[in-house]
């Protein structure tokens, strides 16, 4: 691998970004097509991302068009890098993949941009991509090391076991996971993911990312899982994964987490099924620094799809420093305010303005994009820091990003 990339190769690529700002996702889609007729590669991605009304091809072309503006810059990509190396572990993405992606993205850039797509700038994206594809297999080669050998370590797909089965809410199931060989697991980082590799009769291998939802624990996870309608792996979870199921695994993954100890007041804003890795937060701040200052701010759409709200409770009135407050979108006649919820409606930016210390704390957030849409944006206009403005959500990141 050169140490940096050549002045011309710079130049030529810089030169596409006109041609990827109008015909971007064109490639992208091309690209996929590509990768796709290789069941070997097509098994690794979350079909469910991809598609016409996926959101993962339109990310991808985003990030590429981020990577040929930054190209003599990749410092401002560090963030991204780290992110796509994190998911990249997740999948078990190993380095003989590549070569298929690369061939797939250079033949997609030929095919959609035809005669522009000249032998330099074929050469120029062939330069560019091994070199970014060599940072990316450089980290998660160290984070996989990491993995394997940590206290409880695995690499690889390992056998989980479901030991338990708890309803949370009318759409939101949790699963106790066990190691079906007895084993420890690694403690994880607040906030992170389990990928799980679900096989489900008739369909092709599942991959799918759930938050852990439980405090880092040595012998066990739990992760809490909505149940979608249209929700291929979350139905079959909800309808067959009964104690006893074994499920394979992957180790804990993410680059959204809570840091031990956390630097200033934490905030933990959650939308719906959000709350999982903000509830492992709170958890965790439970058990190792009681008195931090938390404010921990979920909505929801009433008390039917209110999950874990006992679980809270119960850490509010053992813990002196956490405020607890809920939003109910439309509360039923049934549900109580100041009992089961605190205030109607949603969380927005002048309630947390007033509620909480927007100036002092880092912000975690999690939820559906509308949600993180909004008060991502509402972080910002109030003056909150980029760098203590952290989130999660459900489907490819960089999507928010762009908008």
């Amino acid at each position: 691998m050169s140490a940096a990339l050549s002045a011309q190769t710079i130049a030529t690529v810089k030169a596409t970004v006109p041609a990827l700002e109008a015909h971007g996702l064109d490639v992208v889609r091309a690209m996929y097509a590509r990768m796709f007729e290789n069941p070997m590669i097509r098994d690794l991605f979350n079909q469910s991302h991809h598609g016409d009304a996926g959101s993962q091809p339109k990310a991808l072309a985003v990030a590429i068009l981020a990577y040929a503006n930054n190209i003599e810059n990749l410092g401002a990509m560090a963030s991204a890098v780290e992110r796509i190396a994190q998911k990249h572990v997740g999948l078990q993405i190993l380095p003989e993949h590549y070569p298929h992606v690369g061939a797939a993205l250079l033949g997609a850039i030929e095919e959609v941009l035809g005669d522009a797509a000249t032998v330099e700038v074929l050469a120029a994206w062939e330069e560019a991509y091994w070199f970014l594809a060599n940072i990316l297999i450089a980290r998660e080669q160290r984070i996989y090391d990491d993995l394997a050998h940590a206290e409880g370590g695995w690499t690889g797909w390992r056998d989980f076991t479901v030991d338990a089965v708890v309803p949370e809410s009318a759409i939101i199931t949790s699963f106790i996971l066990k190691p079906a060989d007895g084993g420890s697991v690694i403690r994880h980082r607040p906030g992170q993911y389990l990928t799980f590799w679900l096989e489900i009769p008739g369909q092709p291998p599942v991959k799918r990312n759930y938050s852990i939802s439980s405090a880092p624990a040595a012998d066990r996870y739990r992760i809490s899982v909505k149940r979608e309608p249209l929700g291929l792996a979350s139905n079959w979870l909800h309808d067959h994964a009964v104690p006893g199921t074994v499920l394979k695994v992957a180790p804990p993954a993410g680059e959204f987490f809570l840091p031990t100890p956390p630097r200033r007041p934490v905030v933990l804003l959650s939308g719906g099924v959000g709350l999982t890795p903000m509830v492992s937060m709170l958890e965790s701040i439970a058990e190792r620094h009681r008195d931090h200052e938390v404010h921990f701010v979920h909505g929801t759409l009433d008390g039917s799809t209110h999950a874990m709200g006992p679980r809270v409770k119960a850490l509010a009135a053992a813990l002196p420093n956490l405020a607890v407050t809920t939003f109910y979108q439309a509360p039923r006649a049934e549900d109580r305010i100041g009992s089961d919820f605190d205030r109607a409606g949603i969380i927005d930016r002048e309630w947390l303005n007033r509620h909480t210390p927007l100036a002092e704390a880092d912000h975690y957030l999690c939820g559906p994009r509308p949600f993180l849409r909004t008060l991502v944006a509402a972080l910002a206009l109030s003056g909150v820091p980029a760098d203590r403005i952290h989130y999660e959500f459900f489907g490819p990141a960089d999507e928010l990003l762009a908008a």
